[in-house]
């Protein structure tokens, strides 16, 4: 009984220890994947010609690329530091899914979109002509926005 009442308590005892400690895993930089370059390219195909087919009044057809561009987008945006190229096709289409939301009379939920560009290009590390003309671009089309709900 009395080796019982010892197992018990040395089983309690190694009980209370403390947690193994976890096995630090490397975080893989997703920018440097194989996927990752070619995803770029797919995303920024998908908005231009997803804008093509906006222009040309197939709102159907450009709807369907930007829900297949959403999901790379938010692969592209998963990374740790997204690179500018990167930023660019998610910026061009957040831009036609707000264009979109907008004709469509949803000012409220174009104006989501308008501002995520206006934020991403407003904090954007280095400023070029180029970051600062999208800034203006969302800047603009929130105006557009407030112009319209305001009718």
């Amino acid at each position: 009984m009395k080796r019982i009442w010892v197992l018990c308590c040395a089983l309690a005892l190694a009980a209370c220890g403390p947690a193994p400690q976890p096995v630090k895993q490397v975080e893989r930089d997703a920018t440097e994947e194989d996927w990752y370059k070619p995803a770029i390219a797919e995303l920024s195909d998908l908005a231009r010609r997803g804008d093509v087919l906006f222009r040309k009044g197939d709102q159907d057809g450009a709807a369907a690329l930007i829900e297949k561009g959403t999901a790379i987008e938010g692969k592209l945006l998963s990374a740790r530091q997204p690179p500018l190229d990167a930023m660019e096709a998610a910026s061009d289409l957040d831009q036609l899914y707000g264009d979109m939301l907008k004709t469509n009379h949803n000012c409220g939920w174009a104006t989501q979109f308008y501002q995520k560009n206006l934020s991403r290009w407003k904090h954007w590390p280095e400023q070029t002509p180029e970051t600062k003309r999208r800034f203006k671009l969302a800047q603009d089309a929130i105006a557009e926005c407030d112009r319209i709900m305001l009718r």
